[in-house]
């Protein structure tokens, strides 16, 4: 069985076709997969999602960086916390989260709220130590501004993965002495002249998670098209051949990591 890090069943461009998509995940031997969440505008048909597949699916919490703004920040926030002490959970029927994320920096767009950005990811750093969560990381050009949060927060001893990983070994390195974090190897890892698979080389089989951002970066050969967690084997099978181990090897090593760190 193969884990799913890091999915989007109920975005726009997937969910007419989702419960499809999730059997075609299954049939592919995809045995479970975690929802991250972004704001309380797409959380609802989250829940929803999950709700339907108890087991299957697993959710994270959180607010995404790109869905920050100066006006709304505290409002999404406080969202966040009421679900966090379990007020909309036992509505929803739900059991719990498993993480909370995808949380971090986006400045790909520009830094006009970068200031609200760290604030939101500095006291979602504090919300994860506080229920004993891993962190799932989202993170565009914005290295530096992480690291100065992330090792401000030291102290909170967190542990997570950092989504959709495009650093280098050394980033890898930094992260890991402010925190235990892993890495989430996506599509990215099968493109053409990808300096990837030389990063993920020196990365321990430990800290190696397999992700697919459906319906995002999907991998060679559907690269460009709507991505989905039935393919997540060939990110596997193309970490395989970085690692120098069987696609079985890859499968046990991924899966053990992740309901590790995320107590599937």
């Amino acid at each position: 069985m193969f884990v799913d890090t890091h999915t989007h069943f109920y975005d726009e461009w997937l969910l007419p076709d989702a419960e499809a998509a999730i059997q075609r995940a299954l049939d592919a031997g995809v045995g479970k997969m975690i929802q991250a969440d972004v704001d309380s505008l797409e959380r609802p048909r989250m829940w929803e999602t999950g709700l339907r597949h108890p087991g299957v699916l697993f959710q994270m919490l959180g607010l995404y960086p790109g869905s920050v703004t100066a006006d709304n920040w505290k409002e999404e926030l406080d969202a966040v916390y009421r679900i966090a002490a379990g007020d909309s959970l036992a509505s929803l029927g739900m059991t719990g989260i498993v993480a909370i994320g995808e949380i971090g920096l986006d400045y790909h767009e520009g830094k006009e709220f970068a200031r609200e950005q760290k604030e939101v990811l500095r006291l979602q750093f504090e919300l994860a130590a506080k229920l004993n969560l891993p962190v799932n990381i989202h993170l565009r050009d914005a290295w530096e501004d992480f690291f100065a949060v992330l090792e401000d927060c030291r102290h909170l001893h967190l542990r997570g993965n950092l989504h959709c990983f495009s650093g280098s070994f050394e980033v890898y390195e930094r992260a890991n002495r402010s925190g235990d974090f892993a890495v989430g190897v996506g599509g990215v890892l099968t493109f053409k002249n990808a300096s990837l698979p030389a990063v993920v080389a020196r990365i321990p089989l430990e800290h190696l998670l397999l992700e697919t951002d459906a319906p995002y970066l999907a991998p060679v050969p559907y690269r460009g098209k709507r991505n989905e967690s039935a393919y997540l084997p060939l990110i596997a099978a193309r970490l395989a051949e970085v690692k120098g181990l069987s696609l079985n090897e890859i499968e046990t090593i991924t899966t053990d990591n992740a309901i590790r760190l995320f107590n599937l």
